[in-house]
């Protein structure tokens, strides 16, 4: 299952290689809410990507759990992603499970299921398969983001993101 913000039906297709324990990718997520998704999100499909990075000691059971949280209500999972990237810095490996436990609750959520989660073999699969697609296409640092040829890599800046997404729209 994708993670998709804006038109999942576009031609034009922006694939996000995100770890939420990044501080640039909640740069770009504060990009795609102010102005990404206002300005394109009814002609671009912007499919997020996890890919935690090793020195991120909790990124890993973030995403799974967002994993989780997405299928379960795909609003509800993008606003996971909006809060553990706004939260990162106050979130340690020990306090994310009562994190998540609270995120559920407030969510209407089952909270065993989302501490539970983080050993569900279907999505840890499901994030090594994001992880392996993105080391093939060369990424190593987070954010990167694809348009069409183009790659945008840790400072993302929406000029440049607006401009090949406007040529890939034919504008």
């Amino acid at each position: 299952m994708e993670i998709v913000e804006g038109n999942p039906a576009s031609a034009v297709k922006v694939f996000l290689y995100e770890d939420l324990q990044c501080s640039d990718c909640q740069t770009l997520r504060e990009i795609l809410d102010q102005k990404l998704l206002p300005k394109y999100g009814r002609r671009v499909a912007f499919i997020h990507r996890d890919f935690p990075l090793s020195k991120h000691e909790w990124a890993r059971d973030a995403a799974i759990a967002g994993r989780w949280i997405y299928e379960r209500n795909p609003k509800a999972g993008i606003e996971f992603r909006r809060e553990v990237l706004s939260e990162q810095n106050h979130l340690t490996v020990h306090g994310l499970p009562s994190w998540l436990r609270q995120f559920a609750l407030r969510n209407h959520l089952d909270p065993d299921g989302i501490t539970n989660c983080l050993s569900d073999g279907r999505l840890i699969a499901a994030l090594e398969q994001d992880i392996q697609a993105g080391a093939g296409r060369g990424v190593k640092k987070t954010p990167t983001v694809y348009i069409g040829n183009q790659s945008f890599v840790e400072t993302i800046i929406y000029e440049d993101i607006a401009h090949a997404l406007d040529v890939e729209l034919g504008h």
